[in-house]
Formats: C-alpha cells, sequence, structure tokens
C-alpha cells in the first residue's frame, strides 16, 4: 500500500509540473517582451523617425510559391562559371494567392546544387521594403509536407508494432516537447537560474514519460527512482568537468548569436549544462528501464532467485548495454557535428591538431560524450541493486494478458 501510495504521489507531482510550470514562464513576459533593437549603425531619433528609417523596419513577410517558369543565366567570373536565375512565381497563400512575382535567385553570386531550381518546386519566398517598394527573394524550400510525412510514419509504426505502449510513449513525447517549449525555453529566455529550471523540467519529463509509457508498476518506480539519483550525480560530474576544461559555453556560433541578439544576460555556462542534462534524460530512460524490466523478468522466472543473483544477472546484461551506448551515444555527437569536423581536418595542415584539440567546440563536445557515457555507466549498477534489492523479497501477481503486451526489454 506505501508504495503503491509513493507511485501514485509521484505522478501527481509530475502532473501538477506539466500544468502548473507553463503558468510560471508568462511571468516572464514583461522580461522578454520588449522590443529589441540591435544597432547596425549610427541611428539618431531622427532617423528612426522618418519615413524612410520606418520603412526598413517594417516586419518581413513570407509566402509559399510555385516555381512557374525559369529562365537561367551562366557567366564567367574569374574563369569559374556563375549560374543564377530569374524565377516567375505564383504564391500560394490566402492574402496574395494567384499573384505572379518573378524574383532574382542568387543576384550573380554562385549557387549551389541545393539553390538552383526547377518548374514545378515550391519554395518559400519573403517579401521585404526596400526604398518604399516591395522586393522578394527565395529563402528556402518548402519542406514541411515530407517532414509531417515522416513523423507520420514513425507514428504509425510505433503504433503498430509497440500498440498501447506505443501510444503512450507518444503521450509521453507530446508531453516532454510540451515542458520544453512551454517552460524551459521561456525560463531560460527570462533569466532563470539554468540548473534550477532544467532539474524542474527533468523531474516533470521523467515522470509523466516513465509513467504515461510504461505504467503504474513496480519497474517504472524502480526505473523513477534510479535516474534521478543518477541525473544527481551526472550534473555534478558535468559542473567539475566543465570548469576542468575552463569551459564557458561559447563553443559555437549559435552561442554567440544568442548572445547577441538576447536582451537579457544569459548564463551560456548553465544552458550548456542544462543542454549535457536534457541529452541524457532520453539515453538514462533506455537504460534504467531495460535494467528493471531485466531483473523483474529474471525473478518472475524464477521466484526464488535472490538478491546476489538478481544483481549479477542484472549486471551481466548491464555490461552489454554500456558497451553498445556508450559507443551509440559518442557516435551520435559526433555525426550531429561532422560538417565542422571535416573542416577542422581541412584547416589541420595549418594549425597543429593540438590547438584543434583544444578549442572549446571540441571540448563542448567532449564534455558532452562523456557525461552521457558516465551517466550510462553509473546508472546500470545503481538501477541493478535498487531493482534486485526491491525484487529480492517482492512477491509478483499472476501476469495476465495485457501484462505481456507491457513487457520491455533489449536483446544484445
Amino acid at each position: 500500500m506505501l508504495i503503491r501510495l509513493i507511485k501514485s504521489a509521484c505522478f501527481i507531482i509530475g502532473i501538477l509540473l506539466f500544468f502548473a510550470i507553463p503558468f510560471s514562464s508568462f511571468a516572464q513576459e514583461d522580461i522578454i517582451t520588449e522590443p529589441n533593437i540591435t544597432e547596425s549603425s549610427n541611428t539618431t531619433s531622427e532617423d528612426l523617425s522618418s519615413p524612410e528609417a520606418l520603412s526598413y523596419n517594417q516586419p518581413d513577410s513570407f509566402y509559399r510559391a510555385e516555381v512557374q517558369g525559369v529562365d537561367s543565366k551562366e557567366t564567367e567570373i574569374l574563369g569559374r562559371k556563375v549560374i543564377s536565375q530569374n524565377l516567375t512565381m505564383k504564391i500560394l497563400d490566402k492574402d496574395k494567392k494567384g499573384e505572379i512575382v518573378v524574383v532574382d535567385n542568387g543576384g550573380g553570386a554562385d549557387l549551389q546544387e541545393s539553390q538552383i531550381y526547377k518548374k514545378g518546386d515550391i519554395l518559400i519566398i519573403v517579401k521585404t521594403k526596400v526604398a518604399d517598394k516591395d522586393q522578394y527573394y527565395v529563402q528556402d524550400r518548402y519542406r514541411l509536407p515530407g517532414l509531417f510525412g515522416m513523423i507520420g510514419v514513425f507514428l504509425i509504426l510505433t503504433i503498430i508494432f509497440a500498440r498501447r505502449q506505443g501510444i503512450g510513449s507518444i503521450i509521453g513525447l507530446t508531453a516532454s516537447i510540451g515542458i520544453l517549449v512551454g517552460y524551459l525555453v521561456p525560463a531560460l529566455l527570462g533569466g532563470q537560474n539554468p540548473v534550477l529550471v532544467t532539474f524542474i523540467a527533468s523531474t516533470a519529463i521523467i515522470t509523466l514519460t516513465l509513467f504515461i509509457s510504461h505504467g503504474f508498476r513496480m519497474r517504472t518506480f524502480i526505473s523513477f527512482v534510479a535516474m534521478n539519483i543518477t541525473l544527481g550525480l551526472a550534473y555534478g560530474i558535468s559542473v567539475i568537468f566543465v570548469y576542468m576544461a575552463h569551459m564557458f559555453g561559447v563553443g559555437s556560433e549559435d552561442t554567440f548569436y544568442l548572445a547577441s541578439i538576447s536582451n537579457v544576460n544569459l548564463d551560456l555556462r548553465g544552458i550548456l549544462l542544462a543542454g549535457v542534462i536534457i541529452g541524457m534524460l532520453g539515453v538514462l530512460d533506455d537504460v534504467t528501464v531495460a535494467q528493471a524490466a531485466t531483473i523483474d523478468e529474471i525473478k518472475r522466472a524464477n521466484p526464488k532467485t535472490r538478491f546476489k543473483q538478481l544483481y549479477k544477472a542484472g549486471m551481466s546484461v548491464g555490461r552489454d548495454h554500456i558497451a553498445s551506448l556508450v559507443n551509440t551515444l559518442a557516435l551520435a555527437y559526433v555525426g550531429s557535428s561532422l560538417p565542422l569536423f571535416l573542416l577542422l581536418y581541412i584547416n589541420s595542415s595549418n594549425i597543429p591538431i593540438w590547438v584543434t584539440l583544444n578549442s572549446e567546440f571540441i571540448a563542448q563536445e567532449l564534455v558532452r560524450t562523456m557525461a552521457g557515457s558516465i551517466a550510462i555507466v553509473l546508472a546500470v549498477p545503481i538501477t541493478s541493486l535498487i531493482a534486485a534489492k526491491v525484487f529480492d523479497t517482492y512477491i509478483h501477481k499472476p501476469r495476465d494478458k495485457n501484462d505481456i503486451a507491457h513487457h520491455h526489454g533489449h536483446g544484445h
């Protein structure tokens, strides 16, 4: 009865956090709603009050448009062929639907293959004011239908093969995205403590996703406890690593850009740590649930198995889990930054390798990889120890057909 009450209380806390934290982000509106004026030149108040200045400050408008015709031109500049295009386009959006515009694509610059368009392509074009005249330019290809199609295939396959548990995982994923977008991002931009808001968001995500995806069972509760313990330890290790590597959260151009356009003082080092913690959640979910489920199933198969045997069996499976997931995590981080790694390799002829390795970008990726890997290594014995202790004297109820469908495990 006590354990059931504790599990229910944990889920209720997660639900309350999910519904309460978006409201706390509203308190930040007075901080972040002031217009952000970026000075690109020496502009006076008289300049801002002039009609010309106001025309340049008007917001751009974005439209979907279909290419109706293409007039390509090929010129040679310094022995290099340069392609430019004049695109005749029909706007597809309601307020300007059917309007035909001509867009200069390239303007004499060398176009990449991805920037060369053909008839029938649907693009995103931008209307802007230049000297009181409307001008259009191509921003990008229109990709949303393809992206939504991929998401649809993923959702259908998840529901077909995971069934009710798959639906729960989709709901949990939706809740996680809601917490990140509705609470974490506004709180960070509002200048709140990155560590505090990240732990609040992480607790809500862990509670909701675990219990919604995997149900109200003992193995889920064990996973919940193990994840929180591991996250606390991993955060402490991450802090030590960040200070050891003399990192300040400026290891990429994105962070420089974020700091320059924001009208609040952001704690970039704290945001770096927050990103490390959020990046661990998915992997820890996988490891802790699998370990708890493994020991649970061993106990079900042989109710006479005791603590020592349960722990050894769990660690036997866990070692394979560590070996596969550490490699997966490292490759995922490298893969996400592969273009920059290629650029660094190209520049290695001019820059010594030790200088490249010393850069904050490399240090940042190394900290992410090491912190995530350490979290995996710690999660296995922690979860195995808790699960073995709980299931040592635990008496399972007879399994029904619905419970079989909820089984979660990994084969290696």
